[in-house]
């Protein structure tokens, strides 16, 4: 396992980030915990979280494990999304930002995170509002770095350059999608994050297991998240998307690696990827994952595999200005 740097913190992180979500839900306590040490053998000292996952269940047991440890930890958790009936606990006012990130100590039996993001944009609250409230946390001590999730550029241009003008902290940590089949941010997020030192955190590098081994041309799993869970199913409906999951799929078997840890090794070795975060039901399903790390991600496999998929057009449209380069 490697450590680098997130953005300009100084902090050290692994190269890879176990992301939570199972935790309380597809995963109950037992299987979280065996997964969590496995994380912990193999050098993982990064762990993504969110308030929202299994309605606050997943922070519990993220807390219950790292007792003993929490210093040596790297430790996220999010606010935005709903959590109760409570018609304001939910977005991203200073009210909500708040009471959400005592709720999310709380849980995690710990006096700070050490990175909040927020979970989604909110159009309702002014972005000064929501800012304010981060700083706020940020002067308590209750957090130490700031994060956008699901941001678009402009959005996160737009933060930092609120922060700057009030000498706020600014933004440090970006979570956005990123996937061979999901390259969006690749136009401009990335581009914006190596110009401004951010660290990136991708997810769903696996495409909601689109690239795990399991989908190609008239092939599908009775069970996935592509399969039973509408969101996803809308995600990756368009049909090039399975097209270049078959082709990825073969790839990987000439390669004589596993799709997943194909998948997770290539979005992790874009420049502006500090560590993509990978998540798991089982113990068994994490190996693939933990393997990525021993995939030889040369420029020329990395390149290959990208030709896999659709390429996004540059940000100003004019695509010719990419001829030859």
């Amino acid at each position: 396992m490697r450590y680098k740097q997130l953005g300009r913190t100084g902090v050290q992180v692994s190269q890879l980030c176990f992301g939570t979500m199972s935790f309380g839900g597809d995963a109950d306590a037992g299987e979280s915990g065996r997964m969590f040490a496995a994380c912990r053998e193999a050098g993982i000292n990064f762990f993504d979280c969110a308030n929202v996952y299994s309605d606050g269940a997943a922070e519990t047991i993220l807390g219950k494990l790292i007792k003993g440890t929490r210093d040596e930890l790297v430790i996220t958790s999010k606010c935005f999304g709903a959590m109760g009936g409570d018609i304001n606990a939910r977005g991203a006012s200073r009210r909500n930002i708040l009471q959400s990130v005592e709720a999310s100590l709380k849980r995690l039996g710990t006096d700070r995170l050490d990175v909040l993001f927020m979970h989604h944009w909110d159009a309702t609250v002014p972005l000064e509002e929501t800012l304010r409230a981060l700083e706020q946390l940020v002067a308590d001590g209750k957090v130490l770095y700031l994060g956008a999730s699901n941001y678009a550029a402009w959005q996160i241009a737009r933060g930092l350059g609120i922060s700057e003008k009030h000498g706020w902290p600014r933004f440090d940590v970006l979570q956005p999608m990123y996937s061979l089949v999901k390259r969006q941010a690749e136009v401009e997020i990335f581009p914006l994050a190596m110009a401004e030192e951010l660290g990136v955190i991708s997810y769903s590098a696996v495409a909601a297991g689109l690239l795990s081994g399991k989908y190609g041309k008239g092939r599908r799993p009775d069970v996935g998240r592509v399969v039973s869970n509408d969101k996803y199913a809308t995600r990756y409906s368009e049909a090039w998307f399975v097209d270049t999951a078959e082709a990825f799929t073969s790839l990987a078997d000439e390669l004589g690696v596993h799709p997943v840890s194909l998948a997770v090794a290539w979005a992790g070795a874009h420049p502006a990827v500090t560590s993509p975060i990978f998540g798991a039901r089982t113990v068994e399903q994490l190996q693939p994952s933990l393997a990525s790390v021993e995939v030889e991600m040369t420029p020329e496999l990395h390149a290959r595999i990208a030709a896999l998929s659709r390429t996004p057009p540059p940000a100003t449209d004019r695509l010719e200005e990419q001829v030859g380069r």
